[in-house]
């Protein structure tokens, strides 16, 4: 899971399980669920899809029965798949019964659905590589090798982060970077709100707020220790849980767990959030990420603080505050809240000018029509 997400879900059609009449362009393969959160995947092909017809196909439902499935359109012209099968691998039964095995474009999340690929004619193969996932907890030993070669046999890779493209552009010529971006617009609506919902109403401020999945690639330790040491700042953290329990979440009077919000909500939970953070672990699983919460937050015109990520460090070091330990957070929160740090906005807007998922996607399509088609 991306922690370059919005942690949100979309409001979406109801769940078919009638046959597919449509001719479709793309078919992409993704681990990751369409209603979970509302991230990369859901902003690229939301819009490819006023271009192309797309059928996103999700991991299975482990919950037997080969060739069962769920559909679900989400628009006119993108159709959602939920396999209930046992494995990747017995995917094939549902293409089969779709009649997806010759398409146009097949388009992965994962390198993990390769196996399906002796299943499917396609002309185009892409690969949106947004996660280093071989390095996520819980990954399979075989996913290394199988995004080897996706890589080399893909005819274009894109990458969500400059680190990722450092390290895939090694395997092969065709891979260009995308780092995720941000629909400034839906952020910026936070300066125009001003009711507060019902689950920050009770919460004393100054708030320290994160947004996101809150997993593995979290420092626990650095916000409970933060925590401890500013008892009358209050840290919200939005977002639900993967991959780790309940219990192994830090619990202080001044943490609180707010739980997954819709993606239309989050600017109004930012607007009432005076410092962002993002309290990222220097770990495996953290070092290709490039978040896409740093241009959210600064949509949405709010000091961040972060810890030393990579793409973070070298591309936003000069607007946000970099800390790598407790008290380096706790002295940045307090010089925030005292006004001795202050946002600066015209950088927040020169940066934010400079990307969006509209260009993104515009560009991304520009390259597929060049190279592919």
């Amino acid at each position: 899971m991306n922690n370059n997400a919005s942690v949100a879900q979309k409001n979406s059609s109801t769940t078919t399980t009638h046959k597919l009449t449509a001719q479709y362009d793309i078919i992409v393969f993704s681990h990751l669920r369409w209603n979970f959160v509302y991230q990369r995947p859901q902003h690229i092909l939301s819009r490819l899809s006023q271009d192309y017809n797309i059928i996103v196909i999700e991991e299975p439902i482990a919950i037997g029965g080969n060739g069962n499935y769920e559909l679900e359109n989400i628009s006119s012209s993108l159709t959602l798949v939920r396999p209930k099968v046992e494995s990747i691998a017995h995917i094939q039964h549902v293409l089969k019964e779709l009649n997806l095995q010759s398409i146009d474009i097949v388009w992965f999340y994962s390198a993990a659905f390769v196996e399906l690929t002796p299943y499917i004619n396609a002309n185009t193969m892409i690969y949106d590589c947004m996660d280093e996932l071989s390095q996520f907890k819980g990954a399979s030993q075989q996913l290394r090798v199988q995004e080897e070669f996706l890589i080399k046999k893909a005819d274009l890779v894109f990458t969500g982060g400059k680190s990722l493209y450092e390290a895939k552009s090694k395997l092969s010529p065709n891979v260009y970077c995308f780092p995720s971006s941000v629909d400034v617009a839906h952020f910026k609506q936070s300066s125009t709100y001003s009711k507060i919902p019902l689950d920050l109403a009770a919460i004393p401020k100054p708030i320290v707020g994160y947004i996101g999945v809150i997993d593995e690639r979290i420092n626990l330790n650095l916000i409970h220790e933060t925590a401890l040491a500013l008892p009358k700042i209050s840290f919200i953290m939005i977002g639900p849980l993967a991959k780790i329990d309940e219990g192994d979440l830090p619990r202080a009077h001044n943490i609180h767990y707010l739980g997954m919000k819709s993606y239309d909500d989050l600017p109004f939970y930012l607007k009432h959030i005076d410092i962002s953070m993002m309290p990222f672990a220097l770990n495996e699983a953290t070092e290709f990420i490039s978040p896409t919460k740093t241009l959210e937050y600064m949509a949405a015109g709010k000091p961040i603080i972060s810890t030393p990520i990579k793409d973070v460090t070298r591309d936003y070091s000069q607007v946000i505050e970099i800390v790598t330990n407790a008290y380096e957070f706790s002295q940045a929160i307090i010089k925030i809240s005292s006004s001795e740090i202050k946002i600066n906005k015209s950088a927040y807007e020169s940066i934010l000018k400079q990307t969006s998922w509209d260009a993104t996607t515009q560009k991304m399509l520009q390259i597929m029509k060049e190279r592919v088609e």
